[in-house]
């Protein structure tokens, strides 16, 4: 028995409207699969982040082909909706709301007489697109529907002949929808003359800070919560939002146009991190779109991160859906995508993702790529009158998030900004 692995991939990422109920169950699903996941890769400490939004935009797609046990495993891990109609309008939602934002944003610097504000706009881009064997019998409804609903079309690829060049082909097309920030996304030796489809998700955001932050040359930091250091940082008295959690504090940042905001969650101790982190919810993420306003003057450092891919596959498995990656054999169920023959059917291989964040005093630049690989295998086996002083001097976990709905479109922690 043979079976053909799919390749997911996803991409950079950005966001803004008013939420509906489906945004709104997304933006949980999101928050709540991309806590679990922090929550593994934080295991081994220091810097991470990952994209829940290009994740799941991935694992949407791939999902619309999945059947039996492999949807319902897959469902229970992403934290999916029953409604599948309803899952991939939010997604579709989310997705249209985040370009008329980059859009409008366009309009409002180019309007007449316009004074104030950031001199640039907010930039999104958020696209996606399958790479399948020139023919193979993909199910005709279902690419009618990734293309569609994901705006994916279909391009033809020689997987069985030219592997390493539609890797380069590939990860091009994601290197141009992320601006050269995620490159080489799929390593060497992932796709081979197996691979029948890679389903991509490519996301890019360049936003510029509601009021832009002053520099300060140096600002302390406890680097893993230990070592304190002095290193470049921001600092800006503002109407911030704020609230206090059980071992630690939320604080939100506003970008330009108020659609997208940047979420701190700072412990109360230097070596609280990993404690807070236990502690945070989905609904706790969700809530934070909209905190109460606090005249703040918050500190906190200038940071970069840009870590290798990731392969996720293993996770995924541990997390409960084995069934996917065909584990036991012949358990994966895309029969929805392609036709399931004893000998011949696909399930993922690998799900492999990259990502890209800088803040500085101008604002944020974030990128984030995933490619879920699916491959052939056999039968074998009270205010104050003086602001709140926050001071981020201790390792912290942060997203992007989208305020309309909630939904994290990055999450991360910084244990060492250097």
């Amino acid at each position: 028995m043979k079976t053909t692995m799919l390749h997911t991939l996803l991409g950079a990422a950005t966001l803004a409207t008013a939420a509906t109920a489906e945004t709104s169950a997304v933006a949980r699903g999101i928050n709540a699969f991309g806590l679990d996941l922090h929550r593994v890769l934080a295991e081994d400490g220091g810097n991470r982040l990952a994209s829940p939004w290009s994740i799941q935009s991935a694992l949407a797609m791939t999902y619309a082909g999945a059947a039996g046990k492999t949807k319902e495993e897959m469902a229970k891990v992403l934290h999916f909706t029953a409604d599948e109609t309803a899952l991939h309008a939010g997604f579709q939602a989310i997705a249209a709301d985040l370009s008329e934002q980059a859009r409008g944003s366009r309009e409002q610097l180019d309007a007449p007489g316009r004074s104030g504000g950031p001199n640039t706009p907010l930039e999104i881009n958020a696209a996606n697109r399958l790479f399948g064997q020139d023919g193979y019998p993909f199910e005709k409804p279902f690419l009618e529907f990734i293309e569609k609903s994901y705006g994916a079309p279909l391009e033809k690829m020689d997987f069985t002949k030219q592997a390493e060049a539609c890797r380069g082909r590939i990860n091009q097309w994601v290197e141009e929808q992320t601006k050269d920030r995620i490159k080489d996304l799929i390593p060497p030796g992932l796709l081979d003359e197996e691979t029948r489809l890679v389903l991509t998700n490519a996301i890019y955001m360049k936003a510029p800070w509601a009021a832009e932050f002053v520099e300060d040359a140096e600002a302390p930091f406890f680097v893993n919560g230990v070592k304190e250091v002095k290193l470049p940082g921001l600092v800006k008295r503002e109407s911030f939002g704020y609230r206090k959690i059980p071992g630690g504090a939320l604080v939100s940042v506003p970008y330009a146009g108020g659609g997208l905001q940047f979420l701190l969650m700072i412990p109360d101790e230097k070596d609280g991190l990993a404690a807070l982190e236990k502690t945070l919810t989905a609904g706790v993420l969700t809530e934070a779109a909209a905190l109460p306003p606090q005249d703040i003057r918050l500190h906190f450092p200038k940071f970069k991160l840009e870590p290798e891919s990731i392969l996720l596959a293993e996770n995924l498995t541990a997390m409960g859906m084995p069934s996917a990656f065909n584990k036991p054999r012949g358990s994966a169920d895309f029969s929805r995508m392609a036709p399931r023959k004893p000998d011949d059917y696909l399930c993922i291989s690998e799900v492999v993702h990259k990502a890209f964040i800088a803040v500085d005093k101008h604002g944020t630049e974030a990128a984030a790529a995933t490619a879920v690989i699916m491959a052939r295998a056999t039968s074998m086996p009270v205010e104050p009158a003086e602001p709140l002083e926050i001071r981020v001097d201790r390792p912290f976990a942060f997203a992007i998030q989208h305020v309309s709905s909630g939904a994290c479109l990055f999450l991360g922690r910084v244990t060492d900004p250097r």
